[in-house]
Parts: C-alpha cells; structure tokens; sequence
C-alpha cells in the first residue's frame, strides 16, 4: 500500500495549490515594494519642496513691486518689476561685489586644482621616502579647524602687507582648499592601472609627459567635480572677505549682501534681489558642470 504512486489528479492539484500560493506571495511582495517606493517618492517630494520653496519665494520676492512685497509677501509672482534688481545693482553696489568674487574665486579656484592635481598625482604614483608621512600631514589640514588660526593668520598677512589684498585673500582660500583637493585627486590617480605608465616610459614619454598626456585625460571628471566643489566653497566663504579685505575696496557678494543688510532690515525686495544676484551664478556652474559632477560622484563611489 505504501509504495503505491500517488493518483494523478491528486497531484496535479497539490501543484497548483504550491503556484497559487507561490503567485499570492508574488503579489503580496510586488505590494509591499510598490508601497515602499511610494512612500519613498512621498518623502522625497516633500523634502524637495522644502527645500525649493525658499529659493522660489526669493526668486518671487525680488521680481515684485515694492508695495506687493509689503501687502503680499508671501505671494508668489503676484506682480513683476525689475525695480528691485535695478535698486540692488546700482544702489547697493552688487555690480561691483560680483566683479570682486569672480576676481578672488576664478583664481582661487584654478589654483587649488592645479596644486591639488600635481600632488594627488605625486602621492599616488610617484614612490619616494616619506611619502605616506608626507600625505597624512596634508590631510591633517582637514582636521584643524579655520577658527584655530584665522587671528594668527591675520597678523601674518598684516606684517607681510598681504592685508586687505586680492593677493592675500586668494592665498588664504587657496590654503584651505588644498588638503581636500589633495586627498580627493589622490583617489583618482591611485585607481588607474599602471599599465598606462608603464606603457608610456616604454615609448620614452618623460614623468611630466606621462601626467599632462596620459594620466591627466582621465581624471577629468575629478577636476570637473573638484571645481564645482572649490567654487561653491570659495564663492560661498564669508570670514575670510571680512577678517583679511576690512577696507572694503574689494568685498565680494557674501559680505556685500551682509553690508546691505545693515539698516535695511524692512527693505525686503532689494534684498531678495541681492540674494538672487548671489545664488545665480552658482546656479549657471551647476548645470554646466552637472556632468562632471555627476562622473566625479560616480566614480568616487566605485573607488569607494
């Protein structure tokens, strides 16, 4: 009785049974994720209306007559005027305060890819003695805090006549960029096969050949990524314009806006217009550069 089969029917019912079941499981999985996914979309779109709604209410605040500003502040693009772009430019100096960062964030900027670059390249793939020991104290510059030394930095600058200089202030922003752009373009060249070099000194290519041709083309994304990154921080930096350019003579948009501020705490729409001539510019890098930005994060995270 025992080793008889067992009847077809009876089994071809268990199978669909196990499908069934094995389809309701499916379903209720398929569910959950979709639900998941919803709520993930949910949060997101609320995050990301958080944090649109101020850069709109800017953009809104500073195209709007001056009486809607006061009647109606929190409506948007109830009204449309260039009054307060007009105001902010010309009365609030913010032509000048443009000129002033391009002035000290292009060359800032330039000079912390070109340094970080060179010695991302030399800690990466030239082996010499100490050179471990060499990076790691470049790096420690991410550790120590700009508050630790900006009053003795000061001080230098005022006794080497850097004070209140383009010169000076560039100097400073390219001296705090440098340990980042170090440690960021280090990870770049160390990821690329040494086939490449070795390829190239057969042909008889020079060290500095080797870089500018061959190394140098691939870590573009890096550079492009790198730059975005300075820029932002460079344009973006408030202390360093209002400790070491007291004079005023070259004061860029962080602390020109701040200097406007003063006295027009009820004087909204020039204001906005002011932030609106701040933010822009950061805005245009952005969408230039979102493609290297974007090949920057993606390969720093498959390096990580």
């Amino acid at each position: 009785m025992l080793d008889q089969p067992i009847p077809t029917t009876l089994a071809k019912q268990t199978g669909r049974g196990r499908t069934r079941a094995r389809s309701a499981d499916v379903v209720r999985h398929s569910g959950r994720r979709q639900l998941s996914l919803a709520l993930r979309h949910a949060v997101l779109i609320v995050l990301a209306l958080l944090t649109l709604f101020p850069v709109i209410l800017v953009v809104s605040t500073a195209l709007k007559t001056s009486d809607d500003v006061t009647l109606n502040p929190f409506g948007l693009f109830s009204s449309f005027s260039f009054d307060n772009l007009v105001s902010a430019w010309t009365v609030g100096r913010f032509s000048s305060y443009l000129v002033n960062s391009l002035l000290l964030t292009v060359p800032s900027t330039l000079l912390v890819i070109a340094i970080s670059t060179m010695a991302g390249y030399t800690f990466a793939r030239l082996p010499f003695r100490g050179r471990t020991v060499m990076f790691y104290l470049v790096v420690l510059g991410l550790l120590v805090p700009f508050f630790t030394y900006m009053i003795p930095l000061y001080f230098q600058l005022r006794s080497m006549g850097l004070l209140d200089t383009l010169l000076g202030a560039i100097l400073v922003l390219t001296s705090t960029g440098i340990s980042f752009g170090t440690f960021f373009m280090r990870a770049f060249f160390s990821d690329l096969p040494t086939e490449l070099e070795q390829a190239a000194r057969v042909d008889g290519c020079s060290e500095a050949q080797i870089f500018a041709r061959v190394m140098l083309p691939l870590v573009r994304s890096g550079m492009g990524a790198l730059a975005v990154f300075t820029f932002l921080a460079n344009w973006n930096n408030f202390l360093v314009p209002l400790l070491y350019l007291p004079g005023g003579d070259y004061r860029p948009l962080t602390t020109g806006l701040y200097m406007f501020t003063g006295g027009r705490s009820l004087d909204i729409g020039p204001l906005a217009a002011g932030t609106l001539i701040t933010i822009v510019p950061i805005v245009i890098l952005f969408v230039v550069l979102q493609r290297q930005v974007t090949e920057g994060f993606i390969s720093g995270a498959v390096k990580g």
